[in-house]
């Protein structure tokens, strides 16, 4: 049984269809808890890394709970196939020391962790790398590497068509991501742009993180890489929201059905809040065991929830009937310090063709849930997290909880997207699921 320092801990692991291992479920059924605490951890992860997260942020709870001997409190990690590129920090947990430098090449483990992730395309794996390693100053080399990046993704579903039909219905807006469809070159240029932006050092070019045809191009190379991270990007939030609702949701319905007296707690950082609260839409109806869900800096839509997208967009989020599924709050903690959905985010999010998406950070339509929490759902309470820590959050409805006050460390180019391990937030995921309170 694996040790994380909190104890009863249970995994529960997906593969990516959203299948969970049968021993792990019947296992989870039978933990001693009145209160179930189930983490799931975002994209950039290994099951190991995941496992440090998850013993980082759990190490406060028993002392937090030290008063409330009426509770009995399980603790569970979802592990789901996710990807890990070694060349992000994250803060306040061991594994952050193993990152490794930064630059436009890929390092073996991430070499490895993307054939991996993307079975039976080795070969298109290591051209990509070769293309990164070698920085070819040549405008021919950018587009084969963007047909490249692109086969992984396309090949790794139906068609280049399914990919952004399907994602485009997930997060609202109609239209294809320009991370697909755009020119490779003027993508690389814009990403080159936005790693400065964020702090991160990168390749001087001839007039900074800039281009033009008939210039060099090898400073471009730093946002190719980012391209490329942006690009598997999407293949991972379809595996989120599949693992989500024909997974999680499900196996939360199995617990309600064997533990009816089990009361559940989902917490998700990143991706994996998405994958919490797609879960939402994969919840039998009937099952009243779901008493929260804390989102700690999710990286999909701030419209996600909304019953009719705003500005111009038309149809509806597509968690839009998510909240009243459980009973209890959908609370989600963003901060501005989050370089990686305040600035990376939106780049990659923005429509192909639009004008705007030459400046998507200033474009509200493609804001994260992490950047600026839940947008465009009446009623919405935005707490600070000093009135979350003083009163509490409601007892039910979407919440949206403004942490920067201690999600606010981290180098770029991600920012404080992972810091998340404080004790304030174990109190913000007590509070929002009503666990100790008489």
């Amino acid at each position: 049984m694996t040790d994380i320092g909190v104890e009863p801990y249970r995994e529960i692991t997906f593969d990516a269809d959203g299948d969970a291992n049968p021993a792990e479920r019947t296992a989870l059924t039978g933990v001693d808890a009145t209160d179930l605490v189930l983490f799931c951890h975002g994209w950039n992860n290994t099951p190991s890394a995941a496992r440090s997260l998850y013993q980082a942020f759990f190490a406060p709870f028993p002392a937090l709970l030290a008063g409330s001997p009426q509770v009995r409190l399980g603790y569970g990690g979802v592990i789901w196939p996710s990807i890990r590129f070694t060349d992000e920090t994250i803060p306040n947990y061991p594994h952050a020391a193993a990152a490794a430098a930064a630059g436009p090449g890929l390092d073996d483990e991430t070499v490895s962790a993307l054939k991996g992730f993307f079975a039976g395309q080795d070969a298109t794996v290591d051209r990509i790398a070769a293309h990164l390693a070698q920085q070819p100053d040549s405008e021919d080399a950018f587009n084969d590497f963007g047909r490249l990046t692109r086969q992984l993704v396309t090949t790794a579903t139906t068609s280049g068509a399914g990919v952004v039909g399907d994602l485009a219905v997930e997060d609202g807006p109609g239209a294809s991501p320009a991370i697909l469809t755009d020119d490779v070159l003027a993508l690389c240029q814009k990403f080159t742009a936005a790693l400065a932006d964020t702090g991160m050092p990168v390749q001087p070019g001839p007039a900074g993180p800039s281009f033009s045809i008939g210039g060099s191009l090898k400073h471009l190379w730093d946002g190719a890489k980012e391209v490329l991270r942006q690009t598997t990007y999407y293949e991972m939030k379809r595996r989120a929201g599949k693992v989500g609702q024909l997974g999680l949701g499900p196996l939360i319905g199995q617990l309600a059905a064997a533990r009816p007296e089990l009361r559940v707690h989902l917490v998700g950082h990143s991706q994996g809040a998405r994958v919490v609260a797609f879960a939402l839409k994969g919840l039998p109806a009937g099952a009243r065991n779901l008493k929260s869900v804390t989102l700690l800096e999710g990286a999909f839509s701030h419209y996600a929830f909304a019953e009719h997208l705003p500005d111009g967009l038309s149809g509806a989020g597509a968690l839009s009937d998510a909240q009243g599924r459980i009973d209890g709050p959908v609370v989600s903690c963003y901060s501005h310090f989050d370089t990686a959905l305040g600035v990376i985010y939106p780049l990659a999010s923005a429509l192909s063709g639009d004008d705007a998406s030459a400046l998507p950070g200033l474009d509200k339509r493609w804001w994260a849930i992490g950047h600026d929490g839940i947008q465009a759902v009446s009623p919405c309470t935005t707490l600070t997290l000093a009135e979350v820590l003083r009163d509490g959050v409601p007892d039910s409805g979407c919440v949206s909880v403004d942490a920067a006050a201690v999600v606010k460390d981290g180098g770029p180019p991600s920012g404080a997207h992972s810091d998340i391990c404080h004790q304030e937030l174990a109190r913000v995921v007590l509070a929002a699921g009503r666990i100790g309170r008489t």
